[in-house]
């Protein structure tokens, strides 16, 4: 979840190392760190803080030099202080390293180190690194990295700097994304594109046991077990363009203003209205298997999480395949039943989620086919998948995810066409899907235009509630659980989603005049049912928010608050219904002062468990 960068070149490292770690930000902002080669030493400064008080306290003092490292901090052991943020160095200084990941095995080996006489400054995993490198360094430095990796249990994404190597960096990954920009006489290695992509188009992934020695004009690669290999360099599209804020205040802002767009990318050329089916090419081979399945297990986490629900409850409906969802958290450490038609889909907007990725590989270790849908090109779930499809959302930035949910949940309706179409559906069926699905972008584009000031409104009302209930039916009730999900994490307002029926089994003793609920309530085929709801929370003086229908004059008169969405058929409400949740949840957080595209304790990627 850190972030962190190595660079080698001609040009000034600092430049390059602190324009990368403002955009390698959102992976994690407690604390932040650089070090850097220079003719007699390391060069170390370290901030509890963000990456502009990293920036002002070097500002006068940094020494010229091209080769270094830095890193931006999500605290994972120890708390964010100076002292616990990265680089970390051995006992002689001689060495640093940035780390993003966990080693589980730290205390056994600072155990080992210090009967050795090593000495220890922090309360961070990370610290045994550079100390392991000092124990094996014998004069090759590629031998003692390598020996320091096979001692180490858990994630790593690595970038390491030497006194005695001063003309190179060292990268090694297990587990934790890694990624070498080849640019001119420079190399770039980050923990994502977006540090790479001002420098070069050109890119190498480092894969799980691999190290890399990186000089300025070369890259020599070792691979666990296999020995030095050729490095493969890619293309990349992603542009600079794509990860600046231009002119929103809030990447989230932009991020949820893109949505219409996004659901272009994601539809394009995937919808063949002759014979009222979807085209995903990424999963052309395994169409059959997913046709023919007795059974799909879905596998995310967070907002993935209930996109995958939506996708659940699409698949059953459309193509009627059963669908159980799980948390990867969870399904990587019990015992799964799967046989030889049980289809595994793993959801991960980055790619690189932990317990998401291990889910993939308990999966794989059962013969399971594994298929995966996910943002990132080249990220490793991508890789590690039999085949997938890629959502198209284009780089996130805000640490709560909007438009690849949505571009999720386009993926999941496209997804179910295809099987619906393969299994029971009717072409004429297929067509009424996908002249509803090509709508969806032009009918957001119209909400954004009609209803932020709404939203505002509302949001200034409710700015100060302390606690707030998201209530929806069917295709609704994860969209509830996001809205909660969203007010939480950057707003931090204690939220809760339920089922709307579930209210009168606990949650209704919660509702009083002070409690504002939040109702899904459009026309759809259970929409007397949570009328009935809205009666049970009118009754006790709750204070009701509601997401409804366009023309619903009815509903009107029992609500507080009537937020308008256009009629669509019920699979894809949800792609309408959360727009109203993502910027009432932006709107509040915005107007109490807080930092929404950094909110506290989160990070953007969940590479750590």
């Amino acid at each position: 979840m850190c972030g962190i960068i190595g660079y080698v070149g001609k040009n000034d490292a600092t430049n390059v190392l602190i324009k990368g770690l403002h955009r390698l930000e959102y992976r994690g902002y407690d604390s932040a760190g650089i070090a850097l080669i220079t003719q007699n030493d390391i060069f170390l400064r370290k901030v509890a803080g963000r990456v502009n008080e990293l920036a002002q306290t070097i500002e006068v003092s940094v020494p010229q030099s091209n080769v270094g490292i830095a890193h931006t901090r999500w605290a994972t052991h120890g708390v964010p202080n100076d002292v616990n943020a990265h680089p970390h160095t051995d006992c002689k200084n001689r060495f640093a390293v940035v780390h993003n990941g966990i080693i589980e095995n730290y205390r056994t080996l600072k155990k080992f180190l210090e009967e050795k006489n090593h000495k220890f400054i922090s309360d961070t995993d990370s610290e045994v690194i550079p100390h392991l490198i000092e124990e094996f360094y014998n004069g090759d430095m590629m031998a003692a990295v390598k020996k320091s990796c096979s001692y180490l249990e858990g994630t790593y994404g690595l970038v390491i700097i030497s006194l005695d190597c001063p003309d190179r960096i060292i990268v090694a990954r297990m587990g934790s994304p890694l990624v070498i920009g080849k640019g001119k006489d420079e190399y770039i290695a980050a923990s994502d594109l977006a540090a790479i992509i001002s420098h070069t188009d050109q890119v190498i992934y480092l894969k799980d046991g691999e190290i890399a020695e990186v000089e300025k004009d070369h890259v020599k690669i070792d691979r666990r077990d296999v020995g030095l290999i050729t490095p493969e360099i890619e293309h990349v599209t992603l542009t600079l363009e794509q990860i600046e804020r231009g002119g929103y205040d809030h990447f989230m802002l932009k991020e949820i203003c893109e949505q219409p767009v996004i659901l272009r990318d994601t539809i394009r050329g995937r919808l063949n209205y002759d014979d009222g089916i979807a085209r995903l090419n990424g999963i052309a081979d395994y169409t059959e298997r997913l046709r023919d399945a007795d059974r799909i297990i879905i596998v995310a986490c967070g907002t993935s999480w209930h996109a995958a629900l939506i996708g659940e409850y699409m698949i059953e409906s459309l193509a009627g395949i059963p669908v159980e969802v799980e948390y990867g958290s969870e399904f990587r450490y019990r015992k799964p039943v799967l046989n030889k038609r049980t289809v595994c889909i793993v959801v991960s907007q980055s790619g690189e989620t932990a317990d998401t990725l291990a889910a993939l590989r308990e999966a794989k270790r059962h013969g399971v086919s594994v298929l995966g849908i996910c943002n990132v090109v080249g990220s490793t779930i991508a890789r590690e998948t039999d085949a997938g499809i890629y959502i198209h959302a284009g780089p996130e930035i805000g640490v709560a995810s909007t438009k690849a949910f949505l571009a999720q949940i386009m993926t999941f309706a496209l997804l179910s066409l295809l099987l619906g179409r393969l299994r029971r559906l009717s072409i004429d069926e297929g067509r009424i899907i996908i002249e509803a699905i090509k709508r969806i972008p032009d009918e957001l584009s119209d909400l954004l235009e009609c209803l932020p000031q709404q939203i505002k409104e509302i949001a200034m009302t409710f700015k100060d509630h302390k606690n707030f209930l998201y209530l929806g039916r069917g295709y609704n009730f994860p969209v509830a659980l996001e809205g909660a999900l969203k007010l939480k994490e950057i707003s931090y307002i204690h939220a809760e989603g339920y089922p709307a029926a579930e209210m009168k089994h606990g949650p209704i003793a919660l509702i009083d005049k002070d409690m504002p609920v939040v109702v899904i309530a459009i026309k759809d085929a259970i929409y007397d049912k949570v009328l009935s709801n809205i009666e049970e929370i009118r009754a006790r003086y709750g204070i009701v928010i509601a997401v409804c229908s366009e023309g619903d004059t009815d509903l009107k008169k029992y609500v507080d608050h009537a937020i308008c969405v256009p009629y669509t058929i019920d699979p894809l409400y949800p792609l309408l219904t959360v727009l109203p949740l993502q910027l009432l949840a932006y709107y509040i957080a915005d107007f109490k002062g807080l930092d929404v595209d950094k909110p506290r304790n989160l990070a953007k990627s969940v590479t750590v468990e």
